[in-house]
């Protein structure tokens, strides 16, 4: 990374997930839920897409573009559940909308480096 801005930008992103982290393990303890981990497939498809990329041209630009689609994805999915769950606890979904507006927030603050 070139840029101390992305750096920066990054940087709070990722303390702003953990934090939603931490929220969303205290609940899943409440409901004595240990969660579940992404599918495997998808999982090793996302590392394969990045690691390429990235060895490809390890660029702000590269990383901005895969911090993009990974956050429109984001998005996508998670108003599709939030649709889907329309009877969902409110807790919950207002930490889906949390991170909805992360994510929003990181699409936009990244497009000066595409």
């Amino acid at each position: 990374m070139d840029d101390s801005r992305l750096h920066d930008v990054l940087t709070k992103c990722r303390d702003d997930h953990l934090g939603l982290q931490a929220q969303i393990q205290e609940m899943l303890d409440e409901f004595h839920d240990n969660g579940k981990e992404p599918n495997s497939i998808a999982k090793s498809m996302s590392w394969i897409k990045t690691n390429t990329k990235l060895m490809m041209n390890e660029s702000d630009s590269t990383i901005a573009g895969l911090m993009t689609d990974g956050g429109n994805m984001g998005v996508k999915s998670l108003n599709k559940y939030l649709n889907e769950y329309k009877a969902a606890d409110e807790k919950t979904k207002d930490i889906a909308k949390k991170l909805i507006k992360q994510e929003e927030r990181l699409v936009f603050q990244v497009k000066d480096f595409l």
